[in-house]
């Protein structure tokens, strides 16, 4: 009799934590797992914005699945661009652009979220975002050209716009990536004696009303005083009305002279949740509290791309996109898998959040563990101490734990690498947003493969 094949789509948080569990639990030759993952590694995406600011190296921050692994697991190098839940396979894009269908008995749906857009005039051309290591690794590039470029030229508006950056979205992606370039800038500026360091500067807006709410009004005040301390023009109740390349338009009039706009404005389910018919809650797949979806057979979603019912919290509340829960999904659905195959009761997810963590480099950072609300260097370390916990192979923290070392003693470096510098970097050059199929087009692909069998 054939093992039952498990097909786990994305190496995120949820996905490696699933398939980490799966590869532990699982009884020799009680089933086949296979993981679905573009690039060969975990992206830790908490610590991106201080890839960005060069405090840790990409390499950092990408940690090896063939290392978290137990070698059990089947990795596929690409991403899952259709699925067809009545044939039970899953379409996929490997890295070579060569489709191929991946017939499964239990599909696990983690392929995480991508950045939330709007119909914003230049924004896909003129936005950069913070979503992907190449995304950071670019930014940083591009901050420090702008300061090589403004130093290099006799035009002063040239120079002004290059000195301005914007920053779109007050969570915790775009408020710790404005505080660390900020951090960056502040610091590199010594270095261009041509540079008047008053005319750095970094704003960071948002249509919400409060910086951060999840923090609650103390903490969140907290923050923005230290980010308008350090010179940060934060605005709240604004957002871009258009992008141009040199400069950009607020929503209240504003117009600012800037070449440097980075989007960090929420993030949306991947577009994968919609190449089959399925009910969604705000873009998400509506899942039951066990994780599995409904009237599919043998299918599970969890994490950024799933509306998993916060039980903790009740009244219908969905679990936040955190990599805290996505984590702790992960598990969860590890065993419910496991439960299936041996005809056991599967187990709803419930976690209480435990709290949040926010960097803001240097000696600044604002946390909430357990509900105590923290800053400064006690809740730097908090922060750090958290992330470093969080990391799954000892190779990883020690090269974070290294970094960290090395920048407290030596301070930022400003090398430009050359990463992408002749080239245009939008939105969709690096998320690949427009490679997946229709509902109907995966039907009429898996059909056609029908006939070709």
């Amino acid at each position: 009799m054939a093992r039952p094949r498990i097909l786990v789509v994305g190496a995120g948080f949820a996905g490696v934590e699933c398939v980490r569990r799966l590869e532990r639990r699982l009884r020799p030759g009680e089933a086949d797992i296979a993981l679905v993952a573009p690039f060969s590694y975990q992206l830790y995406l908490p610590l991106l914005p201080q890839v960005a600011s060069g405090v840790l190296t990409p390499q950092s921050v990408a940690v090896s699945l063939r290392r978290s692994s137990r070698h059990r697991t089947r990795i596929i190098p690409g991403g899952a661009v259709g699925v067809d839940p009545m044939a039970k396979i899953c379409v996929i894009r490997k890295i070579t652009d060569e489709v191929v269908d991946e017939p499964y008995d239990y599909i696990v749906l983690s392929p995480g979220s991508v950045t939330r857009t709007f119909d914003i005039p230049g924004l896909l051309d003129n936005a950069r975002g913070m979503k992907t290591l190449a995304e950071a690794a670019f930014v940083r590039d591009h901050v420090i050209a702008q300061l090589d470029l403004a130093d290099a030229s006799h035009d002063e508006e040239e120079r002004a716009s290059r000195l301005q950056f914007v920053v779109v979205g007050g969570g915790y992606a775009g408020t710790e990536t404005a505080a660390c370039l900020q951090r960056l800038t502040t610091n590199a500026v010594r270095h261009y004696p041509r540079l008047d360091p008053k005319l750095i500067k970094w704003h960071l807006i948002d249509i919400a009303p409060k910086l951060m709410p999840e923090l609650g009004d103390k903490l969140g005040e907290s923050a923005l005083k230290v980010l308008r301390d350090r010179g940060i023009e934060v605005s709240l109740g604004v957002s871009i009305a258009e992008a141009g390349p040199d400069q950009v338009t607020f929503t209240d009039g504003r117009v600012v002279p800037c070449r440097t706009l980075i989007w960090t404005a929420g993030v949306t389910a991947s577009p994968l949740v919609t190449t089959f018919d399925a009910e969604t809650v705000r873009g998400r797949l509506a899942v039951t509290p066990d994780m599995s979806l409904p009237g599919h057979d043998g299918m599970f979603a969890l994490g950024d791309a799933a509306a998993v019912p916060d039980l903790a919290k009740g009244d219908g509340a969905v679990c936040p996109p955190t990599a805290q829960h996505a984590m702790r999904q992960g598990r969860r659905l590890a065993d419910n898998l496991l439960a299936t195959l041996r005809n056991q009761p599967l187990r709803p997810y419930v976690h209480k959040d435990l709290g949040l963590v926010v960097d803001l480099g240097g000696r600044d950072a604002v946390s909430k563990p357990l509900g105590i609300e923290m800053h400064g260097i006690g809740a730097q370390a908090v922060a750090r101490g958290y992330h470093w916990t969080a990391l799954r192979t000892n190779v990883a923290k020690a090269r974070v734990m290294t970094n960290w070392l090395i920048n407290a003693a030596a301070g930022d470096d400003f090398v430009r690498t050359g990463f992408q510098s002749r080239k245009p970097a939008t939105l969709r050059d690096f998320e690949h947003t427009d490679s997946y199929l229709t509902p109907g087009q995966v039907r009429e692909h898996t059909a056609s493969l029908n006939t070709r069998m």
